[in-house]
């Protein structure tokens, strides 16, 4: 990606983040404009969206302790990404980033 595109979805990927109100008027502003620096942050949000809700189900009905523990991951994650997108940088979350992308390829395509 070049600076230019980085700089046009920079907003949107950065929004896409703040809630799932945020991520939903992210999807659907990006899809006039494709912007493929979004579209990476929207299939990260979309995944950590996935880990918080295991990790709900986990905690109610499996185990509490796991279910916070990947809680907590979840949120280091979310965390980690949001700080990238700031940044203006592309950087897959560790271990489930680029499951993720492949998951959620046709988001923003």
């Amino acid at each position: 990606m070049n600076k230019e595109t980085i700089e046009e979805g920079k907003t949107l990927a950065i929004i896409s983040y703040l809630t799932f109100i945020g991520t939903f008027i992210a999807i659907f502003m990006n899809f006039e404009r494709k912007n493929p620096f979004t579209s990476f942050h929207l299939r990260q949000m979309i995944g950590l969206i996935l880990m918080l809700i295991i990790s709900n189900v986990v905690e109610k009905y499996v185990n509490s302790t796991f279910g916070s523990i990947l809680w907590l991951v979840t949120f280091s994650s979310w965390l980690y990404a949001i700080i990238f997108a700031i940044k203006g940088e592309a950087k897959l979350i560790p271990f489930v980033g680029e499951k993720f992308q492949q998951w959620f390829k046709d988001l923003g395509n």
